[in-house]
């Protein structure tokens, strides 16, 4: 009696420890939701380093890609062109 006792102790300290101790089932599942989320983060950053590597070789390659830059991020234009900003 007192073996089973022992076992049945023993079996539910094991039991404890694998799901609710270090490196149990508990922080396996919330390591794996964080790596989830740190993918999709990953993800949106690789998109937007895709966008920023294609607009340098624009601007390398390109003189109007260079204006347009100037146009719509710098406010600038052409020597001879009359600039009209409508205030909504």
């Amino acid at each position: 009696m007192l073996r089973i006792l022992i076992l049945i102790s023993l079996i539910i300290s094991l039991q404890y420890n694998i799901w609710y101790g270090k490196g149990g089932h508990r922080e396996y599942a919330t390591l794996q939701q964080t790596l989830e989320l740190q993918r999709q983060k990953n993800n949106i950053l690789k998109a937007h380093n895709e966008e920023i590597e294609a607009e340098i070789i624009e601007l390398k390659q390109g003189l109007l890609t260079i204006e347009r830059y100037a146009r719509e991020e710098l406010g600038m234009i052409k020597q001879g062109e009359v600039f009209y900003q409508i205030i909504e």
